[in-house]
């Protein structure tokens, strides 16, 4: 049983304590797997063979030009997301209250909130510096920590946990008799910058527990974040190790997908078309292109839950190690249909890989990926597919091992594939 890639995604996780981390990260692997950095200010001058990504805030493009006009052989296109369901820090961060220093945050996403209680916490992002320039941090250790109300305090809670993000998830870091330096000059101390030159932030609460083999024979993965970082990694491994082929292929990582995508950097932005506007050569090649492409859109999947099995499709199932799940709702909240399910069902049958199939309950509503989005704004045929994996939006995820070998092949096969 062959771990490896599995110990890989947590390195990721591990080095990606925000959506800004994610992205030098990818493209940290992705400068040394030979590609190089463009900046969106460039001009841009490809040649068949290059290999070349670009930055727009925690969004990341990787392009490989294919040998043959894009307008011709189309793309081949992974697209996931940078960002988890977590706490953005607010502007006016510093609070006092009850003898305590606390951090001002309000809730990002759709999380699982409880699950956050009483873990060791962090305070990770961008620092914004004086001249326009930006700078990772992390606060080192293990400061934050969002401490639970005592049974003694609140019996009530037997009947159900009812959390008020406002008043009970401001996350305390010391107590107001203690000479620890502020947020702001910590971070700024652990990035090497002066306090003084930092003029805005985009901070998020971070895990601290690193990720972990879990599971009776270690094959799970237990892991903060690995909604939607597992699909970036499987899609960025696919990308470095697949073969170079007439049509051009592309990897984009967006930011801002579990708060509906509509930012600069978000899939309902401009980013992946204005990429896609500089392969190809005016209108009618633009057009041409995104008529010949296939976009798949990968966002991890609700695996089956072994206590509560009734909350799924009786009929569609998704376990644990069974492979990359094929996602669809008649209503659109996924954007697979009867072809470009179908294309993938071929790529994974080329690559030797199981394929699952998830559904909702037709009494229960859909979550959604970046897919019905990107299909939307540029008209490309597009598939909604994922890696299984339980408690999706906790702070503590769970996924097998043994699926990222599988990801990672029918992704390689998708973006070989003409």
């Amino acid at each position: 049983m062959d771990l490896s890639l599995g110990d890989d995604l947590r390195s990721f996780v591990d080095a990606s304590p925000s959506p800004g981390h994610a992205a030098a990260e990818i493209a940290r692997r992705l400068t040394a797997g030979g590609f190089r950095e463009l900046a969106e200010t460039d001009v841009w001058e490809l040649s068949p063979g290059n290999a070349v990504f670009t930055v727009r805030g925690a969004s990341v493009v990787a392009v490989r030009v294919g040998s043959d006009p894009v307008a011709e052989a189309g793309l081949r296109i992974i697209g996931a997301h940078t960002d988890s369901s977590t706490f953005r820090v607010r502007p006016r961060y510093d609070l006092r209250q009850a003898g305590y220093k606390l951090v001002g945050v309000e809730p990002y996403g759709g999380g699982l909130w409880h699950t956050w209680l009483d873990r060791e916490l962090t305070v990770a992002g961008r620092l914004a510096l004086r001249g326009g320039t930006t700078v990772l941090a992390t606060l080192p250790g293990a400061p934050l920590r969002l401490p639970s109300l005592a049974i003694h305090l609140d019996r009530s809670v037997r009947e159900g946990l009812v959390l008020d993000p406002q008043r009970h998830l401001q996350p305390v870091w010391g107590s107001e008799l203690s000479t620890e330096p502020g947020l702001l000059e910590a971070l700024a101390s652990a990035a090497g910058v002066s306090a003084a030159d930092v003029v805005g932030h985009d901070l998020v609460l971070a895990d601290t527990q690193p990720a972990a083999r879990a599971g009776a024979d270690g094959s799970w993965v237990a892991a903060p974040r690995l909604d939607d970082l597992a699909c970036c990694h499987s899609g960025l491994t696919a990308m470095l190790r697949a073969s170079a082929a007439r049509h051009t292929q592309v990897l984009v990582c967006n930011d801002h997908e579990e708060v509906g995508s509509g930012s600069a950097t978000g899939a309902r932005g401009s980013f992946l078309e204005d990429v896609v506007s500089r392969l190809a050569e005016g209108p009618q090649g633009f057009a041409r292109t995104v008529a010949a492409s296939k976009l798949v859109s990968a966002d991890m999947a609700h695996a089956v839950h072994p206590t509560r099995p009734e909350r799924h499709e009786p009929a569609h199932q998704p376990v644990l190690g069974g492979g990359p799940v094929l996602k669809l709702n008649a209503n659109q909240a996924y954007a697979t249909d009867a072809v470009s399910g179908g294309w993938f069902t071929e790529r994974c049958q080329d690559a030797g890989v199981p394929v699952q199939h998830f559904v909702s309950r037709a009494d229960l509503p859909c979550g959604s990926t970046i897919g019905p989005l990107t299909a939307t704004r540029l008209g490309l045929s597009t598939v909604d597919v994922g890696a299984p994996q339980l408690a999706m939006h906790s702070a503590r995820e769970l996924c097998s091992a043994l699926d990222v070998p599988h990801m990672v092949a029918a992704f390689t096969s998708c973006l070989q594939h003409g």
